[in-house]
């Protein structure tokens, strides 16, 4: 067993912050290759140890081969994708028609992370005041499966543009199990340098100095060295 007091070596180090600033959303470049049991026995562990409210762990993993259902999850993208598109124009429109937003058929998995909000009973601790936060920790099952992808050199890619009602009805889910994540899995030709909307020009990414106030909102940092350290952090990882 690991001593959990242990500081982590500078390797171990370099090699968390690397699969945080590597990790992408991946929509493209999937290849074929199977992800063996024993990998994917890791990524799920992963995501099954993330912190959840109350130790509720609301989160189920629903792993999907089957070319049919991905069929009918792909028609449930393809009709939200053309809602998605009528919000834009000129440009930008054809910009968005030119991103790619999923790979539901060309990855040789699927998995659907969900909510089941009725998990820890009527009465869950550190859920009274703030109702959301079954999903909030059901968010950190995916990041924890999002990075320990990209450590073992997974693409993952998060399918946001679908209708939750159609995709539970499809998936046969019960009424208090909410879709929360549907996800794109399987070993990739390469991971891009930068996010793949900043390298289209769909947005870039903020200043990370702008996003950090100080003892209440809007109020600038008066640490001139934390200043600094911000900024040479951002500029490592621009």
């Amino acid at each position: 067993m690991n001593d959990t007091n242990a500081p982590f070596s500078e390797q171990e180090k370099d090699g968390f912050y690397r699969a945080i600033h590597e990790r992408r959303d991946v929509r493209s470049h999937f290849l074929p290759d199977p992800i063996p049991s024993p990998v994917l026995s890791r990524l799920l562990d992963a995501a099954h140890h993330a912190p959840s409210v109350g130790f509720m762990q609301p989160w189920d993993f629903m792993l999907i081969d089957s070319l049919d259902v991905r069929r009918q999850v792909h028609g449930i993208f393809l009709r939200e994708n053309e809602k998605a598109a009528a919000n834009y124009s000129g440009e930008r429109f054809r910009t968005y028609r030119s991103l790619k937003l999923e790979g539901i058929l060309e990855s040789p998995m699927n998995l659907c992370i969900t909510c089941d909000r009725t998990r820890g009973g009527d009465h869950v601790l550190g859920r009274n005041s703030i109702i959301d936060m079954d999903l909030f920790s059901t968010c950190l099952a995916v990041q924890n499966f999002w990075l320990a992808a990209r450590a073992e050199g997974i693409g993952v890619g998060w399918v946001s543009i679908l209708d939750q009602d159609e995709l539970a009805e499809v998936l046969g889910l019960p009424e208090s199990v909410y879709p929360l994540a549907y996800l794109c899995l399987g070993y990739v030709s390469e991971f891009l340098d930068r996010p793949e909307l900043a390298g289209k020009g769909w947005r870039q990414r903020l200043p990370l100095t702008d996003l950090v106030h100080s003892n209440g909102w809007g109020r600038p940092l008066n640490d001139p060295a934390l200043l600094q350290a911000l900024d040479e952090v951002a500029e490592t990882h621009s």
